[in-house]
């Protein structure tokens, strides 16, 4: 049933920063606050390009970039910042906090721990230090008075580890000891090596010491560096029940998306921007390539395939989108039927909330009450919920009823909406 202007016009900011909400592709390097990378790069004597948060808003963190390059830029910043476990546990601690405060009761934050291993600090070390940033986040909430009367649903987090496609000797100490040990190595074994050694990391931290770590990624640049590379480490996840997602389809053609599916057994696709587009495929051996995208979107839509929809990064680093949203193939996800959630990907490279993502998609495509209670329901369900299912369902039914409730402040009655 068709919404009235009336019911579509409550879906204001202030509504969605009520709802509950989730986010599933969340970079904690690109997540810091401004402040406390300036308070971070003082105490560890990192140069800035300024020393102001003005200054940072104009010179790095913008509203609009150029190109991926400069989208970039600012990871180096904060990285070099996050080199010890006190930091990094503060930012994954202010990270939850910050998710919190606009109603994000379910964040995956994600992270590449090799760029943070050297001498001093373990690759264990690493997955420790965001581990009880979380944790000390969940204790907090966990008092907050809503959530004990059960007014409001409980915080939950989980960490993604995040492989690289692609890396050089200068990303940090760990990945060029590989270089150094392996010289004469082909490059893509050295990086198959390296994600192989994170994904027993992730492994081990989970059975071992109980970590939450619930997921294994692959970012960095997709032209050149398939996903093939990292079969190894993405099958081992796997063997031991860990969720698999794949940044794919960002910066290269729809094969990228199939091979992510294939080689990494993906249970979510990082962005999958190119989905639909066949003029972007570069595999020759495709022959009708209008097909095998239709068959392609088939199959993701059957398999509940989630692609994680990142709005603003995609119109800061895709000159394509730059100018107008609706150019995003948003409107042909929701078309075809296929699974998506709405996430930050950067929440300070990007300058955005998921408040803000949710209401641009709203503003943009047009989206009705039913459908953003689905829509926002959906970042629930598809996530890897760090505990047994029946509890994951329980979670999602109270996150429901709290949604429900809200639009019935608003006069808006949803609980007959039906999810496809």
């Amino acid at each position: 049933m068709r919404q009235s202007k009336s019911e579509r016009a409550v879906v204001d900011r202030e509504l969605i920063a009520a709802l509950p909400k989730a986010d599933l592709h969340v970079h904690l390097d690109g997540s810091l606050r401004i402040e406390t990378l300036i308070e971070l790069a003082r105490e560890r004597k990192v140069v800035l390009p300024s020393n102001s948060q003005d200054g940072l808003l104009e010179l790095v963190f913008k509203r609009a970039y150029k190109n991926l390059p400069e989208y970039l830029k600012g990871f180096e910043f904060t990285v070099a910042c996050l080199q010890d476990q006190e930091s990094l546990e503060r930012a994954a601690y202010e990270l939850c906090l910050d998710c919190w405060a606009e109603n994000v009761v379910y964040v995956e934050i994600r992270f590449a721990p090799q760029l943070h291993v050297h001498d001093e600090l373990t690759l264990r070390d690493v997955l420790r230090a965001v581990s009880k940033g979380l944790e000390r986040a969940k204790k907090t909430l966990d008092r907050d008075p809503e959530v004990v009367a059960g007014r409001r649903p409980r915080f939950e987090c989980g960490i993604i580890v995040c492989a690289m496609r692609f890396f050089l000797p200068v990303f940090s100490r760990h990945y060029a000891a590989y270089f150094a040990a392996l010289p004469s190595a082909p490059r893509e074994q050295i990086y198959g090596l390296a994600s192989l050694e994170l994904a027993r990391a992730a492994v081990s931290a989970v059975e071992d010491d109980g970590l939450p770590i619930v997921g294994f990624d692959l970012a960095g640049q997709e032209r050149g560096f398939p996903a093939a590379h990292h079969a190894a480490a993405y099958q081992l996840v796997h063997d031991h029940f860990l969720g698999a997602t794949v940044h794919a389809g960002e910066d290269y053609g729809p094969e990228s998306i199939f091979q992510a599916i294939t080689d990494c057994h993906a249970d979510r696709i990082g962005h999958g921007t190119w989905l639909f587009s066949a003029g972007r495929i570069q595999d020759k051996t495709i022959k009708d390539r209008s097909r095998y995208v239709e068959s392609l979107v088939r199959y993701v839509a059957d398999r509940r395939i989630t692609l994680e929809v990142c709005l603003t990064s995609n119109q800061q680093t895709l000159p394509e989108l730059r100018d107008d949203l609706r150019r995003h193939p948003f409107r042909k996800m929701r078309k075809a039927k296929v699974s998506t959630a709405l996430c930050t990907d950067n929440r300070l490279v990007s300058r955005t909330t998921v408040t803000d993502e949710v209401l641009k998609a709203v503003e943009t495509f047009g989206i009705e009450p039913r459908e953003l209670k689905d829509l926002l329901v959906y970042g629930f369900k598809r996530s890897f919920f760090p505990g047994p299912y029946h509890v994951k369902r329980e979670y999602v039914r109270h996150v429901l009823d709290t949604m429900e409730e809200l639009f019935l402040t608003r006069g808006v009655d949803v609980r007959a909406g039906r999810q496809d």
